[in-house]
């Protein structure tokens, strides 16, 4: 049938480490990351997912600053240990040094950003490939972050950059957060990820 959508093929074991090589070079050499990004969250008692949009920041190690433009503005930084939250001018900050597992989602954060989330111990992984795109499945085997994510599916573009990622959650419900008009290594200063 002209017009069908083609299915989603599993990577050679070549082509996964191949994709895995390309990953672990562009990340090694990204120090900052700017993107615009809307992001779907589907809930299946919704018909239509909440669409909202925004720009994100990253600066290496690991300052990540998601702000929503449409429909509110919102905002959340990652930085030194700590959940930082502007709502339409209401902030709160969070320290989670000591939590464990905000730990693991800020550091899967981060490195599903920059794409280099390709760790064995922690993951099972699948590699596959659909409208010559790169498509990588993560599943936890922590059974503490289970609880909150099911798993993580990132796209990855011909250079091997993230382009989307999907964080789907045990109820089936997920996120998915589309980047474009992504800027790599342009320079951002601390004040970048001021709450």
């Amino acid at each position: 049938m002209v017009g069908a959508l083609k299915a989603q093929t599993k990577m050679t074991s070549t082509e996964a480490d191949k994709l895995r090589t390309m990953v672990k070079e562009q990340a090694e050499k990204t120090k900052a990351i700017t993107s615009d990004f809307t992001q779907y969250k589907h809930l299946d008692f919704l018909a239509n997912d909440i669409e909202s949009k925004g720009k994100m920041a990253y600066k290496f190690p690991d300052m990540v600053k998601w702000e929503y433009t449409e429909p509110f503005a919102y905002s959340i930084i990652f930085k030194n240990q700590a959940l930082y939250i502007n709502d339409d001018g209401n902030k709160s900050n969070m320290d989670v040094s000591g939590n464990k597992i905000f730990e693991q989602l800020n550091h899967l954060i981060t490195a599903s950003i920059r794409g280099d989330m390709f760790d064995d111990a922690q993951f099972d992984i699948s590699y596959l490939e659909k409208d010559g795109k790169s498509i990588v499945h993560f599943l936890p085997k922590n059974s503490q972050l289970t609880d909150f994510i099911e798993a993580f599916h990132l796209t990855f573009n011909k250079k091997g950059e993230v382009e989307a990622v999907k964080m789907i959650e045990p109820s089936g419900d997920y996120t998915r957060i589309v980047l474009g008009n992504r800027q790599t290594n342009q320079p951002l200063s601390d004040a970048d990820f001021v709450h």
